[in-house]
């Protein structure tokens, strides 16, 4: 049923086949309108007043604690608290929502499986419909799946505990249109998400547990905050049923951190240290201060002092206010190389290690093959605790904003350059094909990897800086480096899956949003048009 407009207000371009039948049922239509219709022009204020406050950076105003907020930060309060299934949450483990990779990621050693909508999922009509049923399905513990060769999977039993983390403000679901405009894609997830399982969550001691992703200002946890609290009035829940953790990945949102957890108090129970997605929030909110501009990004590491600052103070803001808080992605993959795999899990390690010590609850891994190796840093650090909500960290030193904006040293390189065309390309080039979640020289890669390699490189253009060898990076540069590394990848893959991929288009795509004048906010935006 092509633009089919429904009597709930909502026009589908796809067909309803029986997938669609499944999810998209009368009552969640009606639910999913209703949030659509109360909570989407807010929304969009507040995406315009993201952008406004880009305008103010850009014009040489650098991001600060707010003011008009102070008595939130120096007034004595606590979140409303952590359901018992979430209290030890020491590794998580996150994913898309394809279904064996949910099966796989429950059955892990590990204690949280975050289930993802966003970074690691190409949003492609059908992947989000198949991502919901197989979300649905894992709920009721009926979820199973036969590859080609005829192996089952499913589910063991004490699975880890599950939380979805849908799609942030900025994305729209194109497939979806009210008032001649995509509604979000947030909302569309959140609401398929919490009607198919609420009940069943709750009925298993467990509940509707959500991330919530690039949040920028405590004004976007209070519209979260408006979204859980109707929905639970709606559906007769007490207050607080609903459940959530932020991640910080934006610049502008380690300022407000406080003010989030206020706002949200009621439905929060920690923040996240989004490392990947906040470096690249770090170029672009800065993009115009030339003396902020990052080095390779292979160098720009959690002990450089931002990254360190941004880490500890979250830990000590969290725990005051009794909040988890957790720690970051660790996206190697295991290897079947001895040597290659003994170096990658004492890498994991030593990063787990440095966030167990510093007051870290928990962190995440991208894959199975590493929580053997982490679960046991966390016991050791735990000693029998569940978390480490008794670490507040009140002998640190006040964290300013100079400390959380200070430059980081380092070089830019030939090297790192290509490096980050050949990540980026790759990646984009899988996104759009429909596989948001790709395995790169050893690295399980989100869009957040592909995001810092193209900033940075845009970065370095406007700027007009200089790679070590004395060479000022232009757009010429990057063109010439772009079509020998095309060729690069090309060998590296072979003809076959270079000439059926999507690489040229992937170039294309890369080339634009790296010289055009003004940086894009989102490379998935302009990569949603070339997806399905």
């Amino acid at each position: 049923m092509t633009q089919q407009t429904m009597n709930r207000g909502l026009a589908f371009s796809q067909r309803f086949g029986e997938a669609e039948r499944q999810i998209l049922t009368d009552e969640a239509i009606d639910f999913l309108t209703d949030l659509v219709e109360r909570f989407t022009l807010s929304r969009n204020r507040l995406l315009a007043e993201r952008r406004e406050v880009q305008r103010r950076i850009d014009e040489g105003v650098l991001p600060d604690f707010i003011s008009e907020t102070i008595s939130i930060r120096n007034s004595e309060w606590k979140i409303r608290g952590i359901p018992d299934d979430l209290l030890d949450r020491r590794v998580e483990i996150t994913g898309p929502v394809e279904r064996k990779m949910v099966i796989n990621a429950l059955n892990a050693n590990v204690k949280v499986f975050m289930a993802d909508f966003e970074d690691s999922l190409a949003p492609s009509w059908q992947k989000i419909i198949e991502g919901h049923i197989n979300l649905r399905d894992a709920v009721r513990g009926a979820i199973t799946y036969t590859n080609e060769d005829g192996k089952i999977y499913q589910l063991k039993p004490h699975p880890a505990v599950l939380i979805c983390r849908v799609r942030g403000l900025h994305l729209p679901e194109k497939h979806v249109v009210w008032q001649q405009e995509p509604i979000p894609g947030s909302l569309f997830d959140f609401a398929l998400y919490f009607f198919h399982n609420y009940r069943q969550l709750l009925s298993k001691g467990s509940g509707p547990y959500f991330y919530l992703p690039k949040l920028q200002s405590y004004q976007e946890a209070a519209w979260w905050a408006e979204v859980f609290s109707h929905t639970e009035d709606r559906f007769g829940l007490p207050r607080g049923t609903i459940k959530a953790t932020v991640l910080i990945e934006t610049l502008p949102a380690v300022f407000q951190m406080d003010e989030i957890l206020y706002y949200l108090s009621d439905h929060i129970v920690g923040l996240n240290c989004g490392r990947w997605d906040y470096i690249f929030s770090y170029i672009k909110t800065l993009k115009h201060h030339s003396d902020r501009v990052l080095p390779d990004r292979q160098s720009v590491t959690m002990d450089k002092p931002f990254l360190s600052a941004y880490s500890r103070l979250l830990i000590k803001t969290c725990h005051r206010r009794g909040a988890f808080a957790m720690g970051g992605m660790s996206a190697f993959i295991p290897s079947k190389d001895k040597e290659r795999n003994d170096w990658v899990q004492e890498k994991v390690r030593q990063d787990k290690e440095l966030e167990a010590r510093n007051g870290h609850d928990g962190t995440w891994v991208a894959h199975p093959g590493l929580a053997d190796t982490v679960m046991p840093v966390f016991d050791r650090v735990l000693a029998g605790r569940q978390n480490q909500l008794d670490v507040l960290r009140e002998e640190d030193a006040p964290v300013t904003a100079d400390d959380l904006l200070a430059p980081c040293p380092g070089e830019r390189t030939e090297a790192g350059m290509r490096a980050n065309i050949r990540v980026a390309v790759q990646y984009i080039e899988a996104w759009i094909s429909g596989n948001g979640c790709v395995p790169i020289y050893g690295l399980m890669e989100d869009a957040a990897t592909a995001e810092i390699s193209r900033t940075s490189i845009w970065q370095w253009i406007h700027h007009g800086k200089a790679l070590s060898d004395g060479r000022v990076v232009t757009k010429a540069l990057f063109q010439q480096m772009l079509e020998e590394e095309m060729q690069v990848v090309r060998q590296e893959i072979g003809d076959i899956r270079f000439q059926a991929g999507r690489f040229s288009e992937a170039a294309r795509l890369m080339e634009r949003i790296t010289t055009q004048g003004e940086l894009i906010d989102f490379l998935t935006l302009p990569g949603y048009d070339l997806l399905d």
